[in-house]
């Protein structure tokens, strides 16, 4: 059932191509590129040129030149901040961070004189002639296959008795029924065609308005190192709450059991009825201990997610809860055992966190893999306020997704609604 959904989705995806709101994004961006190069591109040359040329008479172009990679700069940061909207793509930034007790002028300096300063000026420089060709081809694209598409009915009514594509002129029904059909491959080609040289651009950007490898494999050590960091302090947490839950609850329990059996037995022979008594609550006693024995089994990972999936673990944590939810999975194959449990633990304590503080009157789980991801999504219409930095389980569920390299929002205006949004990576 799950592998025949995702088949119709990647179906439907690929009917709905020409109208997609990605492909309409990147032509945006693609078209966009022109003018925004322009812009970049004047001031840049004339600062450059102007700095270079003046650096003989006494070195006054190098204020020119501090000035022009500044404004490089900024027009690097407008840059990426057009990709995330069209594209989504996050570009991060490569700037040098101004150290403790710099000197203004020093930290301007040194930022001056970086890489990453120049390959902005080269970006702008670069993107007017890159843009020009995105902007044609784009334009060649989505117009080629629009007048292809719609020849058919103005073919008849051309000088010449049909259109002259160059290397031949459409005459003929047949011929013009063709090229009608060619123009609707070339409809659903475009947004790939479209996407992909926005990918290409995406990429230039991310080697010339990004970090360096060496500053990006830098600072991917240093997430991996505080990420092992919190998922060993979330594992010590997760190890001292089941010894607080084992000491506070079941082995209390078995600790008032024996102490009735040993009563019950040393009255057996003299008071049948109290050594009754005394069994019946020591029986009492046993199965309160069966049950948080289980729910503390069930909390480290339950049976059910192991045998049917995440589906039946949800369904079964939905229908536990005191709050109505509602649950929708469409995980395709199955996940990973880890990517499992984690998702098992973070619909549980996003549960738990709705019952005991939203003061909600619904909830809703929708599970969903996209694009490699597997999407969690857990919404409520409580009193929100909910805020990972404040406890309530949130900063322990962000310890958990960071460990496998996930990512974790929540959306929590006063007044609510919560929206708490998870990826996974989820391998296929």
């Amino acid at each position: 059932m799950a592998a025949t959904s995702a088949t119709r989705q990647r179906v439907r995806g690929v009917l709905l191509a020409p109208v997609c709101a990605q492909a309409w994004l990147a032509t945006i961006h693609l078209l966009a590129n022109l003018p925004v190069g322009l812009v970049m591109f004047v001031p840049i040359v004339v600062g450059v040129t102007l700095g270079l040329g003046l650096l003989p008479l006494f070195l006054l172009g190098i204020p020119v030149l501090f000035l022009t990679v500044g404004l490089a700069e900024l027009f690097a940061r407008f840059e990426r901040g057009r990709f995330a909207v069209t594209l989504g793509e996050r570009i991060a930034d490569p700037r040098l961070p101004r150290a403790d007790g710099e000197p203004w002028l020093r930290w301007r300096r040194r930022r001056a004189m970086s890489a990453a300063s120049w390959r902005a000026v080269g970006y702008g420089l670069l993107l007017m002639p890159a843009g020009t060709v995105t902007f044609a081809l784009t334009i060649v694209l989505w117009s080629g296959s629009l007048t292809l598409l719609t020849l058919p009915a103005y073919n008849w009514a051309l000088p010449n008795g049909g259109a002259d594509l160059g290397l031949f002129t459409v005459r003929g029904v047949a011929a013009t029924i063709l090229v009608g059909l060619a123009g609707l491959v070339l409809l659903w080609v475009t947004p790939y065609a479209v996407g992909g040289i926005a990918a290409v651009h995406a990429a230039a950007a991310q080697a010339m308005l990004g970090p360096s490898t060496a500053r990006r494999m830098a600072d991917r050590v240093g997430q991996l190192e505080q990420s092992r960091a919190r998922v060993v302090d979330s594992a010590d947490a997760e190890r001292r709450r089941i010894e607080r839950d084992l000491h506070d609850g079941a082995q209390q329990r078995l600790v008032a059991l024996a102490m009735n059996l040993g009563r019950a037995r040393s009255r057996y022979d003299e008071d049948p009825e109290a050594a009754r008594a005394l069994l019946d609550e020591a029986h009492t006693e046993a199965k309160q201990a069966l049950v948080e024995l289980r729910d503390l089994a069930r909390g480290i990972h339950p049976a059910v997610l192991e045998d049917r999936g995440l589906d039946a673990a949800l369904s079964g944590l939905a229908g536990r809860s005191p709050v109505p939810v509602t649950v929708e999975v469409d995980a395709g194959a199955r996940p990973s055992r880890t990517i499992e449990a984690i998702a098992y633990f973070i619909v549980a304590e996003a549960l738990t966190n709705i019952a005991k503080h939203a003061r909600a009157s619904r909830a809703s789980v929708v599970v969903r893999r996209l694009d490699g991801r597997l999407r969690i999504v857990v919404t409520d219409d409580g009193s929100g306020g909910a805020d990972p930095a404040q406890g309530t389980g949130l900063a322990g569920l962000a310890d958990r997704v960071s460990g496998v390299d996930g990512r974790l929002s929540v959306h929590s205006p006063a007044g609510g609604p919560t929206v708490l949004t998870v990826e996974l990576p989820c391998e296929s």
